[in-house]
């Protein structure tokens, strides 16, 4: 109703966009993306962020169960702003320290290229976070439609790729939402 309105006319927020769950709409998903993470300290957002959230976003998020918030620099390709989709896959992780540079170069020169050349994927970057909490990897992949990953081009790009077997037993904190965009009814 006004959060992505009032992010909006915050300087340095570059694209807006609300998601709701292709499969629960129990979960929902906000992206935007920034000029820089120093968008979120600057005076104009802290005005309507953190503390400051209006009654309306407090009583929202106070109904949520789980309420994750991820901050991250993208890393591949590294400046590229989300397209105007239908759909969206988000994809979290967080590799062992030790496994993680094999998974990053897997991720980045195998997987991800793989993925981006399935027709219907609008757009496909990779995120690292800047906190803590939560996975220290994102992937977003833009579709046409939330439908894409169900396709056999898909499969076919998923399987051709996967992820190393001595890889997969040191990921945690794994994420993984299929979201249509979200449009509020008048």
């Amino acid at each position: 109703m006004e959060h992505i309105p009032e992010r909006q006319r915050v300087p340095g927020f570059l694209s807006c966009q609300r998601w709701i769950g292709a499969e629960s709409a129990k979960h929902s998903v906000a992206t935007y993306d920034l000029d820089t993470l120093a968008v979120l300290k600057s005076p104009p957002y802290l005005a309507i962020g953190g503390e400051n959230l209006s009654p309306w976003s407090k009583r929202v998020t106070a109904r949520c169960q789980r309420l994750l918030r991820f901050e991250g620099e993208q890393i591949l390709p590294g400046d590229k702003i989300a397209p105007e989709t239908r759909g969206v896959l988000l994809v979290g992780m967080t590799p062992a320290p030790d496994a993680e540079t094999e998974f990053n170069a897997w991720y980045d020169t195998e997987h991800v290229p793989a993925l981006a050349r399935v027709p219907g994927v609008l757009s496909a970057r990779r995120f690292r976070a800047a906190n803590s909490s939560g996975p220290k990897y994102v992937a977003l992949y833009h579709l046409a439609a939330p439908e894409v990953i169900t396709g056999p081009d898909w499969k076919r790009a998923s399987e051709s790729t996967p992820m190393p077997q001595h890889i997969r037993p040191q990921i945690s904190d794994r994420l993984r939402l299929v979201c249509r965009n979200y449009h509020r009814a008048a």
